[in-house]
């Protein structure tokens, strides 16, 4: 194969952090970043619709770009579309999930909390996620409507409202018999 052709997708910038990790890894892959930034936020969609959007946006990207693979850099698309686009399309499909695994492997306190839109966190695909890797602790589910709007914010330059950002994510700093939250 020639040069590797990256297709990354993200409802808006925050995918990017992800594609700094992957042409640091893959210096030579020709990447392409598309950021739905008319569909965002995610959260705020009724999921049939979201799901549509994401393999119709997705499907037109995959024709014009050609990829050798395509990354959804999205917690949101790949809990609720990654199956239907891995069946649609012969091509694979790498996804980014809520990091319950590593959250659990790396907590001394067996407490976690997980940040997400409020659809991640109420989806079946993270309580399977932390069915399966921390079921030996406690998890505390946020879903934090401004969240990705305010990092969408950060990232193009405008200013951060710090107390409005310590609300937003305060809920999954807990404690509990002594112990608290020590990896979200």
């Amino acid at each position: 194969m020639s040069q590797a052709r990256i297709l990354l997708f993200d409802s808006g910038m925050g995918g990017l952090t992800v594609a700094c990790a992957v042409a640091r890894q893959l210096p030579d892959a020709q990447l392409v970043y598309a950021a739905d930034n008319a569909g965002f936020p995610y959260g705020a969609w009724k999921e049939e619709d979201l799901v549509a959007r994401i393999l119709d946006v997705i499907g037109a990207l995959i024709e014009k770009v050609e990829p050798h693979v395509v990354v959804i850099a999205c917690n949101t698309a790949s809990t609720i579309a990654l199956a239907q686009l891995r069946e649609a399309y012969k091509l694979p499909f790498v996804g980014t999930v809520p990091a319950i695994k590593p959250a659990a492997d790396q907590t001394k306190s067996r407490i976690i909390g997980v940040l997400a839109t409020p659809g991640t966190v109420s989806r079946e695909y993270t309580h399977a996620l932390i069915h399966t890797y921390a079921y030996h602790c406690k998890v505390f589910l946020h879903g934090a409507k401004r969240l990705a709007e305010i990092a969408e914010n950060k990232l193009k330059g405008r200013s951060v409202d710090l107390d409005e950002l310590r609300r937003e994510i305060a809920p999954v700093f807990r404690k509990r018999e002594g112990r608290s939250t020590d990896v979200v």
